[in-house]
């Protein structure tokens, strides 16, 4: 579970965050709202990338923000970026590899968890190819294989769908909802694609604003009238 108190973030007179408040369960969770909205500074706060000026962060009972952002790899907190982040050179086992070392993994285990993180994805009969040479729909799968190799405790995923075909992004989703059960981590995704969204979260939180404006199962959040309001740039600001 990751508890979230009236955290606070400002970039000089922006407060991208203001006073956020929110609890992921279990599972893999939604965050969701308008582009501007605070999503990828709430992951980096999260990921170290960005101190907040106020508010807490409890990952499963320890405060994550008293974690160096270096550290916070090894305690288990993993993310993906809007940017895929896998070096195009290198082979798909390599780029892997590297994250499992940077995680703390012992060199002991770094075959074995390279390759359970690509047969997760259904790509280790292809671990010796170069990244770049991969489609759109592998190197996406290969962000996540970074992002769920050795022992993560928390999944980020920022946009992992972004600019794929539907039937790509359904065999996405259906790979993002098999995380907590295979790696028993807690998952936070963030996209725009409400079906994916939709498919993969229990429960999900929308930001407007640098504000939680709802929270809740997925479903019920993905009717409520401000959420509505907010997609369509209708939402009166108080």
């Amino acid at each position: 579970m990751i508890e979230v108190e009236r955290l606070t973030v400002r970039f000089g007179g922006v407060t991208p965050l203001d006073a956020v408040t929110l609890t992921f369960p279990e599972g893999t969770c939604g965050l969701i709202g308008p582009n501007g909205a605070g999503k990828t500074t709430f992951l980096n706060v999260l990921s170290g990338l960005v101190r907040p000026v106020a508010g807490s962060v409890r990952a499963f009972g320890e405060d994550l923000l008293r974690i160096t952002d270096f550290r916070r790899a090894r305690w288990g907190l993993r993310r993906t970026f809007q940017q895929e982040q896998a070096i195009q050179r290198l082979s798909i086992f390599d780029n892997v590899g590297l994250v499992q070392e940077h995680c703390g993994g012992s060199r002991g285990s770094r075959r074995r968890d390279v390759e359970r993180a690509l047969e997760f994805i259904g790509l280790e009969q292809l671990a010796d190819e170069r990244v770049g040479m991969l489609s759109a729909r592998h190197r996406r799968l290969v962000e996540v294989a970074r992002a769920v190799v050795g022992e993560p405790r928390v999944v980020l995923l920022d946009e992992p769908g972004a600019g794929l075909p539907d039937e790509e992004t359904e065999h996405l989703g259906r790979v993002i909802r098999r995380i907590p059960e295979a790696f028993g981590a807690l998952v936070v995704l963030v996209d725009h694609d409400m079906s994916l969204v939709s498919g993969c979260c229990g429960m999900t939180a929308v930001l407007d604003f640098g504000k939680v404006i709802a929270s809740g199962p997925t479903n019920e959040v993905l009717r409520d009238e401000h959420v509505l309001r907010a997609y369509l740039g209708t939402e009166e600001q108080v």
